[in-house]
């Protein structure tokens, strides 16, 4: 039988415990373990790395442990460093590799420290089981590398500047299954509603995101839609989007002209079939389609494409890309689609995705 799999700690958490053993180096007290709260009131206990205590400051540090779900911050240190100050309340800082919010939309107020409410309630136990409401508390939050790690998430295209989130809503990181990602995914859509825009470009990577930019798109509008392209246009829906543009490299996006809006290639993979059918339908002949199907990437096809001149393929599967999209969302919101190359430059544009991009004042180029 498969074991489970081993479940770890949120930084949210790792913070927590973090601040406690500061407190407690306060005292003169160094732990090895400390156990706090979660939310939901459950205790979690977690090793301390080190404490200590010089003058009126105590910090602690903790190893994140993210279990078997080993996401870019596990191992990562967490360094807190609590003060008494002389002003009651307790007061949050960011310090090094702790992002601060720039955008609406997030669950922390624009100029705030990038730490999430689950994470917040957390300390607040802590500071008024070891401090009390009528005593001051200054407690600054620093991830060392978190700068370079938030390169490695979808903060900056939230407007988390300065490093990473503070997170977790249970303390516990349970291995992520593929929904949480899915739902990772989607607050990028609130944050671009929320900066005031009203279409909204979804991009499966780096290749669509290049492409935009190049047509002069605001990095504020782009939202990353991995391979969950039917999932976030549901959700843009939600959110309030009445127009989308769905810009990607063409090996992505021919499965969406295909019918496939979770483009994972295990969960599909028609592209040299697609192909070769819209080839066949501009003449090919069946020596072309052969080769097109013994193709293994779409760049090799489209190789032949270009020899047998038959690049009127792409603007039909952008346009039949057009027409799955708005199906799949029951026609509740406008879908322009834009192929792109490996280097960002347009390969087609749908009929949809023209009249956006000149509403928006945007260059298909």
């Amino acid at each position: 039988m498969d074991q489970p799999m081993r479940e770890g700690y949120t930084t949210g958490a790792s913070a927590t415990a973090a601040m406690k053993a500061a407190l407690l180096a306060l005292r003169g007290e160094f732990p090895k373990m400390v156990t706090v709260l979660s939310p939901q009131h459950a205790e979690i206990t977690i090793p301390v790395d080190s404490a200590s205590a010089e003058g009126a400051v105590g910090t602690a540090t903790v190893l994140k442990d993210g279990g078997d779900d080993l996401d870019c911050t596990h191992g990562t240190p967490v360094v807190v460093s609590v003060r008494y100050t002389e002003t009651p309340g307790l007061v949050l800082r960011a310090g090094r590799g702790v992002g601060t919010v720039t955008k609406p939309g997030l669950q922390v107020p624009v100029g705030k420290p990038a730490i999430n409410p689950g994470p917040q309630l957390m300390m607040r136990q802590v500071y008024e089981e070891m401090v009390g409401r009528d005593k001051g508390l200054e407690v600054t939050v620093s991830i060392p590398y978190g700068e370079e790690l938030a390169k490695q998430t979808l903060n900056p295209a939230m407007g988390v500047v300065g490093g990473i989130s503070v997170l977790g809503t249970t303390g516990i990181v349970k291995p992520m299954s593929e929904d949480a990602y899915k739902r990772s995914l989607a607050p990028q859509l609130s944050v671009v509603k929320a900066c005031g825009y009203h279409t909204v470009v979804l991009a499966p990577g780096r290749i669509g995101e290049t492409a935009a930019q190049r047509m002069g798109i605001p990095r504020d509008v782009i939202a990353e839609t991995s391979n969950f392209i039917g999932y976030m246009m549901e959700q843009a829906v939600s959110v309030g989007f009445r127009k989308m543009l769905l810009i990607g490299h063409m090996g992505k996006l021919v499965k969406v002209t295909s019918g496939s809006f979770h483009t994972y290639n295990r969960n599909s993979d028609g592209r040299m079939e697609t192909m070769a059918a819209y080839a066949a339908l501009n003449g090919a002949g069946p020596a072309v389609v052969r080769d097109i199907l013994d193709c293994t990437t779409t760049d090799a096809a489209a190789e032949i494409i270009a020899r047998e001149h038959l690049e009127a393929v792409y603007p039909q599967m952008a346009e039949r890309a057009q027409v799955r999209c708005e199906r799949y969302i029951f026609g509740k919101a406008q879908v322009g689609v834009i192929f792109a190359a490996m280097d960002g430059t347009v390969i087609a544009a749908s009929s949809r995705a023209a009249e956006i991009a000149e509403e928006e004042q945007w260059h298909i180029v």
